[in-house]
């Protein structure tokens, strides 16, 4: 673990830009969703030996109703999403056209930000997840979501595994960090609701879950692909593997994207909290 010299930074968190109204006197009506935490953290698992920053996330307060990204991992209804937009809530629904389809249960990693939700929608397409391994220094990563509750891709290059710090404790989780080279679709806005949307090797795989960022100095950051290795082992409930997607230019990148967002397998996720 770096030892917090220099370069700390505070990050905003890719969390909710957006605020969702959900009606309470009989607008949309989901199954209250059942919330389990994993832990495989402690003696025989401390964090990794990282170089460089230490990343200081900022603290988002309590939990509102709020709007991020998911996307499927598994045809019989298992999606990833990040930790800090499934939080704390009661209900969480992914969005389907003009409807909301409820998901029945989440499982919420408290070694990363990560999130897998249990028991949500079937969908016929589902994205590969890269097996964890080091990346080398400048390779390409595609970050996809909704940033503002639209669609929006971000192009980077990868700064190296990190650590980033995070809630009352200011415990610290494993992470990668990128450095933006360019958008799209996006003019200008933060990236809030762009978390929990996948991030995307070289190979057209699953690297990560976009987590936060800092506009000022154009990073971001994504969970380790170990640690969401472990949560979705934990899980028992992923039994498939994704094609992946060779994105070779942003072209092609912008076609995935719409492809992904038209058939359902990347969609907005909505939080509603007591």
């Amino acid at each position: 673990m770096s030892n917090g010299r220099g370069g700390c930074l505070p990050l905003i968190l890719g969390l909710i830009l957006l605020t969702i109204i959900f009606d309470d006197d009989g607008g949309w009506q989901g199954t209250e969703v059942q919330s389990e935490t994993y832990d495989p953290r402690g003696a025989r698992r401390p964090m990794p030996e990282n170089g460089g920053d230490i990343y200081e996330i900022a603290e988002p307060g309590a939990p509102i109703d709020s709007q991020g990204t998911a996307f499927a991992i598994d045809r019989d209804g298992v999606w990833l999403t990040a930790q800090h937009v499934a939080v704390g809530c009661r209900y969480i629904g992914l969005e389907q056209g003009r409807s909301l389809d409820p998901v029945g249960s989440s499982l919420l990693s408290q070694e990363s930000d990560a999130t897998l939700l249990l028991d949500a929608p079937a969908s016929p397409t589902i994205l590969a997840l890269a097996n964890p391994a080091s990346l080398p220094y400048g390779a390409p990563g595609i970050h996809m979501g909704f940033p503002s509750g639209r669609p929006g891709i971000v192009f980077s290059q990868f700064l190296g595994r990190s650590s980033a710090s995070r809630g009352p404790q200011r415990q610290a989780e494993p992470v990668f960090a990128w450095a933006e080279t360019d958008r799209a679709l996006i003019s200008g806005d933060p990236l809030g609701g762009i978390s929990g949307g996948p991030t995307f090797d070289g190979q057209g795989r699953v690297i990560g879950v976009n987590s936060a960022s800092t506009e000022r100095r154009g990073r971001v950051l994504t969970t380790a692909p170990d640690a969401i290795a472990r949560l979705v082992t934990a899980s028992g409930r992923v039994d498939e593997r994704g094609t992946p997607l060779p994105m070779p230019t942003k072209a092609a990148a912008l076609a995935t994207f719409r492809q992904l967002r038209d058939d359902g397998t990347i969609r907005i996720v909505y939080c509603d909290v007591p």
